[in-house]
């Protein structure tokens, strides 16, 4: 009986991770609508991204975040890097974020609860893995660290954004 309790919690957990991105895709659906196109060039400071492209890279992430937790190799993780790069409306950029959380979502609860608490994946770039449960914990912490930062652009630049915006 507490196995089963345990994996029901496993499932929970993962549930409720999955909800929260979907909440952070539906957030960014509503900013990246707001967008005007004068505006996509605006960049904070010369050494940071500027809209259109941190708008690309956060409608990369799931996507992205799967391959190389998939344990790709670079030139994949680039090839799909550069789909993402061209891009060019928040329309399309919307689009390919919804397909990226759906092959993410696919993947995490197709796994079972014993591979999503032991299996370990090494991406390209680190010695050490990790495992799913933590990419997982890590791929909400990257999204929305993104997202806030798009919104706060928006607000730089004048946009009547609050946190409606982001939890409704």
């Amino acid at each position: 009986m507490e196995r089963m309790i345990g994996m029901n919690a496993v499932t929970i957990l993962r549930n409720q991770l999955l909800e929260e991105l979907e909440l952070g895709i539906r957030s960014m659906e509503g900013l990246l609508r707001k967008v005007k196109e004068e505006d996509w060039q605006y960049r904070p400071a010369h050494n940071m991204r500027n809209l259109i492209e941190l708008a690309r890279h956060i409608s990369s992430i799931l996507e992205v975040d799967l391959h190389i937790w998939q344990e790709k190799d670079q030139e994949t993780i680039q090839s799909v890097e550069g789909f993402y790069n061209e891009l060019e409306t928040s329309e399309a950029m919307i689009e390919a974020m919804k397909r990226g959380y759906d092959n993410y979502r696919s993947y995490l609860i197709t796994m079972s609860d014993q591979d999503f608490l032991t299996k370990k994946t090494t991406p390209f770039y680190l010695e050490e893995g990790a495992i799913q449960a933590h990419w997982l914990v890590e791929e909400v912490s990257h999204f929305f660290h993104h997202r806030a930062q798009f919104f706060n652009y928006l607000k730089q630049l004048g946009y009547d954004v609050s946190m409606y915006d982001l939890y409704c």
